[in-house]
């Protein structure tokens, strides 16, 4: 019902766009920048953009505006997440020939739905994604903004391409020159940053050479773009780091970071770009699921076909069976660790999960990625900005991530206070991104 009188207060169906000037009024704002929330706040979006924004008691609203009055709601940016994937997935099951429109929109619309605003897709788009981000960027879109890193990089035969699904989707380089090629390719695509995957999977697979993972970090920084590795070890994220390394797309999980990674990190102002605790706890908590696949919050995102599977004995025997299932809560254990000390350390954190493959599940995984960065020493507040106004930093996306002034009107409506308990984000009754009720 109180969803329903938002919808006719702003004069909206779902979907279409906000009227030319609109005034949300009475809210506590949460902006993103870290700043304590104000209380009876306002906001005059125009255009799908904030033309201003302050307390209430300042607002001085253009006539003919419509307004929604919000009192007892909390407005947060919408959530950042630097690192999903798109559009290879359907169930539980991951190939490339999923990778259609009708998919990633219907992923992108999910991801909206749980107030996740911007995804990066890192390293697993087909050219398809370039078309659908060129779309949006010549409109204001009605679902979540895309950012991609194309095709990502990997060894000839290195991890991840013997993953389900995953043959052929990453560049296999085995030289510079095929390198210089490829990253070229990226740039004139103009992507948003550069992924490698340097990881040998727990020693099973092939990791690619380090030598190679330098020549892309140096062949994108003369085009421009930033670079994202998927890293498990901390010796390869030093190695990376001081190479130049701009973002580690995952924790440390070996053992834990030590002084010279932190002060790598800060000499070349590198991000913990996401630390994706909800990946690690993934790959065994659906041998004891418990309550979760109750949880409605959880199952409104997920297919019935999917939750049928996840809900089967054999499937939860088959993720015990694992060979390293004994090791994986240890994994998570150091990630969240590592998160903390890196934070306290003053490294600059993003914010991101992986969700989008097989078992880890968009949308739903990005609030409880904010649970367990809370869940490792940070604060609600911390947690927050990470995934707002820091995601945008790394994403060099000026006119995301905070509630200001010429900003794009990408936010969350809640019913409850995510500063008191981080598990509030999920209280949403209302989307908007670029204006547009979603």
């Amino acid at each position: 019902m109180k969803l329903l009188l938002f919808v006719a207060l702003l004069g909206l169906a779902a979907g279409t766009a906000l009227s030319e000037t609109v005034i949300l009024d009475g809210f506590t704002l949460i902006d993103g920048t870290g700043a304590q929330p104000l209380a009876n706040a306002a906001m005059i979006i125009t255009d799908g953009r904030i033309q201003w924004i302050g307390p209430e008691s300042r607002l001085k609203a253009p006539a003919g505006a419509a307004v929604t009055h919000l009192a007892g709601k909390y407005v947060m940016p919408g959530i950042i997440n630097l690192h999903g994937h798109l559009g290879n997935t359907v169930d539980l099951t991951q190939d490339p020939k999923n990778f259609t429109r009708e998919n990633v929109e219907q992923q992108l619309k999910l991801y909206a739905s749980y107030g996740v605003t911007s995804v990066a897709s890192m390293g697993t788009d087909r050219d398809l994604i370039f078309q659908m981000r060129a779309e949006q960027h010549a409109g204001r879109p009605h679902m979540t903004r895309i950012f991609t890193a194309g095709r990502g990089f990997t060894g000839v035969g290195g991890y991840p391409t013997t993953a389900q699904g995953m043959k052929g989707v990453p560049f296999e380089v085995a030289t510079s020159a095929e390198v210089d090629r490829d990253v070229a390719q990226l740039a004139d695509q103009k992507v948003d940053l550069v992924k490698i995957w340097v990881d040998d999977h727990l020693g099973r697979e092939k990791k690619i050479p380090l030598d190679l993972a330098k020549a892309i970090i140096a062949d994108a920084h003369k085009h421009g773009l930033k670079v994202a590795a998927h890293v498990f070890y901390l010796d390869d994220a030093k190695t990376l780091i001081d190479a130049g390394l701009d973002g580690l797309a995952h924790s440390v999980r070996d053992k834990p970071v030590d002084e010279e990674l932190i002060a790598s990190m800060k000499k070349h102002g590198a991000f913990q770009e996401a630390a994706t605790l909800t990946r690690e706890e993934s790959t065994f908590i659906f041998a004891k699921p418990g309550r979760l696949l109750d949880d409605v919050f959880f199952t409104r995102g997920v297919s019935t076909n999917a939750l049928q599977t996840l809900r089967s004995p054999a499937y939860q025997k088959r993720v015990a069976a694992d060979p390293d299932y004994a090791k994986y809560p240890e994994f998570l254990h150091t990630a969240m660790q590592n998160l903390k000390k890196l934070a306290d350390s003053g490294v600059k954190i993003g914010f991101g999960t992986d969700s989008g493959p097989p078992a880890r599940f968009q949308g739903f995984f990005e609030h409880w990625e904010l649970q367990l960065m809370t869940e490792s020493g940070l604060t609600p507040m911390q947690a927050i900005t990470d995934a707002t106004r820091n995601a945008a930093e790394f994403l060099r996306a000026k006119d995301l991530g905070t509630l200001e002034r010429g900003k794009w009107a990408d936010l969350i409506v809640l019913g409850k206070n995510p500063i008191e308990d981080i598990r509030n984000t999920r209280s949403i009754e209302m989307v908007v991104i670029a204006g547009n009720k979603i």
